[in-house]
């Protein structure tokens, strides 16, 4: 199926997943709005060299239209004129995914709140919680228009290793709990409307800034394993990209209406791959081999 006249806003599509899905919807045939605050004329705090512009060009390239627009997505403002403008302009809304992030700069590593930066902390919640929330009160009464509105919420592990595991601190850890929760409950107020709320997380992502901290490119990414091995089981982020569109096209998409699902599991159902033609299946590799204990080996997880 083609998601040709569709119209997507991936808010946070700057880089990483963000970028994954907004490319993987363009070659769906989707029109996508990518958002961010990252220009070829201003950068964010983040300091990073990706654009939404080239976001929004690799979407065309890859058979969709791109539509770069700018936004902070804590600026209520800014987030109510860029949706009246996808009204104006397209006169509808299908998919809204909420992978508004930009806090990796702030994590501090396995503190107690009172140790933990306050300020940094905070910012982190806001970037996470605030930001989607923001962007959903105002796009969601765009998406509920017309019935079969899907809306993606991106965190980071699946309900059942976020429940047993401690993320990083206690900023972090709400930060990648609470946006489950959130799909959840939006789930509640979409489903009289026709429309669908699914979390959704991505394995152990190749990202821009992961491949720049462990030295290597994607090109070469296997030579990280000789430092972190369980890193054999990463992705790219058009995996996580390519389980939103096959959700996207999924005329029973609703049965998924709030659930929260990993791109390794979606892959198994809608029987698609990574890039490298490979299918990871991280969430379980962790719960079976890194947090077992074992030597990685990727067999039979990929």
């Amino acid at each position: 199926m083609s998601l040709k006249g569709k119209i997507a806003l991936v808010a946070g599509g700057t880089r990483g997943a963000g970028r994954g899905i907004a490319v993987e919807l363009g070659a769906a045939g989707a029109t996508v709005y990518v958002t961010g605050r990252t220009t070829r004329a201003q950068q964010s705090e983040y300091g990073r060299p990706e654009t939404i512009e080239e976001t929004a060009e690799q979407v065309t390239a890859a058979g969709g239209r791109g539509i770069a627009v700018r936004v902070d997505h804590l600026v209520p403002a800014e987030v109510s004129d860029l949706v009246s403008r996808i009204q104006r302009d397209e006169g509808r809304l299908d998919i809204l995914v909420n992978d508004i992030w930009g806090g990796e700069h702030l994590i501090e590593w396995n503190k107690p709140v009172w140790e933990h930066d306050l300020e940094k902390g905070l910012r982190m919640l806001r970037l996470s919680l605030d930001t989607h929330l923001i962007t959903a009160h105002y796009a969601l009464p765009l998406l509920i228009a017309q019935s079969g509105g899907l809306l993606v919420e991106v965190t980071d592990g699946t309900p059942e290793y976020n429940a047993a595991t401690y993320r990083i601190s206690p900023f972090y850890d709400l930060c990648k709990t609470a946006i489950t929760r959130m799909a959840w409950a939006h789930s509640k107020d979409l489903a009289p409307h026709g429309s669908t709320s699914v979390c959704m997380t991505p394995g152990w992502l190749r990202s821009e800034i992961m491949l720049e901290a462990f030295g290597v490119t994607e090109g070469n990414w296997r030579d990280a394993t000789e430092k972190v091995p369980h890193f054999i089981i990463s992705e790219t982020p058009r995996f996580i990209g390519r389980a939103v569109a096959a959700l996207a096209k999924d005329p029973d998409r609703a049965r998924w209406n709030g659930t929260a699902v990993s791109s390794g599991e979606l892959a198994k159902l809608y029987s698609f791959n990574d890039l490298d033609g490979s299918r990871p299946d991280c969430w379980r590799y962790i719960r079976e081999v890194q947090d077992a204990g074992k030597p990685a080996d990727a067999t039979g997880y990929r």
